[in-house]
């Protein structure tokens, strides 16, 4: 191929290979349909890769037929030095073909159809969500769950909902006019007894997320007793795949920040299971998340009563500081000042001097962190100095020494 001459006008700016879609943009360069989808969809750009114009993502993408045939013949002509035609494109998705598979939800084909139509392109994804998938998507899972029948094509329409998104403001009048919505996930999270039910329970909880972001329409306010309980399950049972787990955080450290939920949290047996995470060593954003989900649950006794039952807390909160990440450290050192403020017994006192608490938020004093948390760390160790003071991390009980910043 590099010895063969390839007009200049069939190579994609982009990509700098032999456009097999050709497309025009509204600033009339021509691009690889692949391509300048990419740099807009995925890449999230706004301007022509060429011009630098304005170029919106909404904008049409014209086929460039004249050029595909120009470019198909030359390949022809060119087949005995190893130039392999390029295939004619097919149509693109429309509208009609996409509400012809929509009136045959019950037909699992249909649905399967429909997330391998949302996996292949940017472009099919805007067309599904023109056609209204997202919104009948639900319908087909609250249904399901009004007849009390795990269907097939359940887990097709929950991942369908992962690739073409609910608009937020489509979202927010779903979420008004049925209030099923939040059951029927919740339903599916707590059966067991399912085909592919790891599969299933991520994606229920993937959606879960993105339906409670903002949360507009104050989905979380309706979380009841039962979804904790279902959530502390299958985090303790590895009932969900890693991303699931993420996901699964993220709601609860949104549920987390209201206070109506923090003592049903506790009941359920969350704070036990963060901590069973965090020994397993997880990746940074896991630690993160149970860390700050951690914080919001301590500021109650009962949290903290449940914290300071599991006899790993203390050490794991302690090892986690100045290991992962600033925020870990934020909300590790103020989860321990919740803890030895008001649940500060001497055992518990004791406990942290053995495990290296006292150690650590010493280091914390010397270490480039912001300055409201070297106060903090300050604060800790100031507050039970007379029972630490003879660590031998601490020189006196004035900590002086330690004042450097």
């Amino acid at each position: 191929m590099d010895e063969i001459e390839v007009p200049q006008y069939f190579i994609c700016p982009i990509s700098l290979q032999i456009m097999k879609d050709p497309v025009t943009a509204i600033t009339g360069i021509t691009y690889d349909r692949e391509s300048i989808e990419q740099w807009l969809f995925t890449n999230k750009n706004t301007t022509c890769p060429v011009s630098n114009q304005p170029l919106p993502r909404d904008s049409d993408l014209t086929p460039n037929h004249t050029l595909r045939r120009l470019i198909q013949a030359w390949c022809t002509q060119n087949a005995s030095l190893g130039i392999v035609r390029i295939p004619t494109p097919k149509s693109p998705l429309n509208k009609i073909q996409v509400l012809k598979l929509l009136k045959d939800l019950n037909d699992p084909k249909s649905l399967l159809q429909l997330e391998l139509l949302a996996a292949e392109s940017e472009r099919n994804k805007k067309c599904l969500l023109e056609a209204g998938v997202p919104r009948a998507m639900i319908m087909f899972i609250v249904n399901c769950y009004k007849k009390g029948q795990i269907q097939k094509g359940l887990e097709e329409a929950l991942s369908i909902l992962q690739f073409v998104k609910i608009p937020r403001e489509e979202c927010a009048i779903l979420l008004k006019d049925n209030d099923q919505i939040l059951d029927s996930l919740a339903w599916l999270l707590s059966h067991d007894e399912m085909e592919n039910s790891i599969a299933v329970k991520s994606h229920a909880v993937q959606v879960l997320k993105i339906i409670s972001k903002d949360d507009m329409c104050r989905v979380l306010e309706r979380l009841k007793p039962s979804f904790f309980e279902t959530m502390v399950k299958i985090l303790g049972h590895h009932a969900i795949t890693q991303q699931g787990v993420n996901a699964a955080l993220h709601v609860l450290l949104r549920a987390s920040s209201m206070t109506r939920h923090r003592i049903t949290m506790v009941e359920a047996g969350l704070v036990h299971e963060l901590i069973e995470i965090e020994l397993m060593e997880p990746e940074k954003r896991i630690t993160e998340l149970t860390l700050a989900i951690l914080f919001h649950l301590c500021s109650c006794a009962n949290g903290r009563a449940k914290f300071l039952s599991h006899e790993g807390s203390i050490a794991v909160v302690t090892e986690r500081i100045l290991k992962v990440s600033a925020s870990v450290d934020d909300r590790a050192v103020f989860v321990l000042s919740q803890v030895s403020k008001f649940s500060g017994t001497t055992m518990v006192l004791q406990e942290m001097l053995r495990v290296g608490t006292v150690a650590k938020l010493c280091m914390v004093l010397q270490a480039d962190r912001a300055k409201y948390l070297k106060d903090k760390a300050m604060e800790i160790l100031k507050g039970h100095s007379e029972v630490w003071a003879n660590s031998p991390c601490i020189p006196n009980t004035s900590f002086g020494g330690y004042v450097k910043y």
